[in-house]
């Protein structure tokens, strides 16, 4: 587990909301691979303050954190710290999760099963502008590219089930009145959860999200 090839030293903000995991990834990164861990952070909100402060060469993202979610947080990296690489490290491989890191601008993404010197590798990958995948993770690349893209089932996951379910409705030609309706929601209700909606896809508005979703599956049985 201690046998990757010294690189040049990184400067790394870890985020991931469980200390201990936290703690073994900085011994792991100083002792074994010769980096510099510059912060901790264990919410994606404290993730971006620490890159914001630090300016670090990587991130290492967990997906699953409170306050906000390590697919924000990636976005939020990619979008105001382009300097700044991600490597996500989850314990997640479900296709939804990795197709949304990679749209999120990850340039890498590694399971936490993953031995010490592969994800070693993969920090040094990544700070040098490249893409890197697990073993795992690299298969479902490979499969999405011949076999066609993730079903619509668990699409977006960064949104909660009844925005899922607000956001299928719209790109099957729904009106928000109609949406209301079917889904026993106060159209106030539904023009808040559009807005979240657009937010957390990033989207800069109703046209451009409706594409998303029916890229994604979403809409099928029409208005």
């Amino acid at each position: 587990m201690t046998d990757a090839e010294p690189g040049p030293s990184l400067r790394v903000v870890l985020a991931d909301d469980h200390p201990l995991f936290r703690h073994g990834l900085r011994q792991l990164l100083e002792q074994v691979g010769g980096h510099r861990v510059v912060a901790e952070a264990g919410d994606g909100q404290a993730a971006l303050a620490a890159v914001g402060e630090h300016g670090p060469d990587v991130v290492v993202m967990d997906l699953t954190m409170p306050v906000l979610s390590g697919l924000e947080a990636t976005r939020r990296v990619v979008r105001d710290h382009p300097r700044t690489a991600v490597l996500v490290l989850t314990m997640n491989e479900d296709d939804n999760f990795v197709f949304a890191a990679l749209r999120a601008g990850a340039r890498g993404y590694v399971l936490k099963g993953c031995e010490g010197a592969e994800f070693l590798r993969a920090v040094s990958a990544v700070a040098a502008g490249e893409a890197l995948f697990g073993p795992a993770v690299a298969a479902r690349i490979s499969s999405f590219l011949s076999g066609g893209p993730p079903s619509a089932q668990g699409a977006f996951p960064e949104l909660s089930d009844r925005e899922r379910e607000v956001l299928d409705a719209l790109a099957a030609g729904r009106s928000n009145a109609e949406i209301a309706r079917r889904l026993c929601l106060s159209p106030k209700t539904v023009k808040n959860y559009i807005t979240s909606i657009f937010d957390k896809l990033q989207v800069a508005g109703r046209a451009e999200a409706i594409v998303r979703a029916r890229e994604a599956g979403l809409g099928r049985e029409g208005p």
